[in-house]
């Protein structure tokens, strides 16, 4: 069967049905997950009590990351195409044109960037954070008991919501499944073949997302879905004196930050072009019109960065969590 004949199929209905399907399972995976989050899960996660005590907390700070990842986008995504997260440079350099030599570079980077930022952060705030271990009778490196200091090291890392268990399969498929969003949603954001965004909006709509996954799935892990705002920060917060809380972590839970966003990044790629690049490449190839605005196509993989304005600068795509990104060309 000719290459030809084999993509066929994407230029008819089918091919529309695929990206229909996808895009509603998207779209009830987020609602329905909110609903699930303020009903059941945040109020038993450790991060809260009462329902709208811990939504409340919980808006603040999807809200804050939000911010963050949005800004950091905007900060980088001129020279670096701002992966900000490895599980992005990763999934770019797989399957994007990502050059795989820089892969090491981008990761050792993103690392030390998210180990200074938790350094900052405990240099402004740790006469608050001593104070609240003495009020609430805390033992920093504490963990389990009256004394547990998770609640102090939660600032820098994440840790499993306790009605997991002694488990942390129910946490890896979290960050599998959070990635998977995230990574999925960027590759559409900066497909020049989809409908990417103009106005240098890459960058916000890159910071609800990451908002969106907080909110709609963030109580089971803190959906840290960026190995490096996890790992730099708990290897900072681990020589700050959370000791075995930090690292190895409650049920050696370190790695699981690691791994998860990783594979869930690559799935989110494959996902992605399986059901949605590859259908508009066929399109494009076959002369297709656009359905939503009527006019053909082009190829192409933009960065966010590009889908602000469309500048002769490097391709620039955006996000972390915290995340980051683009597929940057040599």
């Amino acid at each position: 069967m000719s290459k030809r004949n084999r993509t066929n199929w994407r230029n008819t209905v089918l091919g529309e049905a695929l990206a229909e399907y996808l895009g509603t399972f998207v779209m009830l995976a987020f609602g329905d997950g909110v609903v699930a989050m303020a009903v059941a899960a945040l109020n038993q996660s450790g991060r809260g009590s009462e329902i709208f005590h811990a939504s409340g907390d919980w808006l603040l700070i999807t809200t804050g990351w939000a911010v963050a990842v949005t800004v950091a986008v905007y900060i980088a995504g001129g020279v670096s195409g701002a992966h900000l997260n490895p599980a992005v440079t990763l999934s770019m350099a797989a399957r994007r044109d990502f050059p795989w030599r820089k892969v090491p570079t981008y990761i050792t980077a993103q690392m030390l960037g998210a180990f200074s930022g938790a350094a900052l952060v405990y240099l402004n705030f740790k006469d608050a954070i001593a104070s609240f271990e003495r009020a609430h009778s805390i033992v920093r490196g504490q963990l389990g008991g009256a004394a547990d200091s998770t609640t102090t090291f939660s600032i820098f890392a994440t840790f499993p919501a306790p009605y997991h268990g002694t488990s942390v399969i129910g946490p890896l498929i979290d960050q599998i499944i959070g990635t998977m969003f995230l990574i999925m949603v960027i590759f559409a954001l900066t497909d020049a073949l989809n409908q990417p965004p103009g106005a240098n909006l890459g960058p916000v709509l890159v910071g609800l997302l990451v908002a969106a996954i907080g909110m709609s799935f963030g109580a089971n892990a803190g959906y840290a879905i960026n190995p490096a705002r996890d790992f730099g920060p708990r290897v900072f917060a681990w020589m700050a004196g959370w000791g075995d809380v930090a690292l190895p972590g409650i049920r050696s839970y370190y790695w699981v930050p690691i791994v998860g966003p990783m594979i869930g990044g690559l799935a989110g790629a494959l996902i992605y072009d399986l059901f949605i690049h590859q259908v508009l490449k066929a399109r494009n190839e076959s002369g297709a019109v656009s359905l939503e605005s009527g006019v053909g196509i082009e190829s192409g993989v933009l960065s966010l960065e590009s889908a602000v304005e469309t500048v002769e600068a490097p391709p620039i795509p955006s996000p972390v969590e915290p995340a980051g990104l683009t597929a940057e060309k040599d």
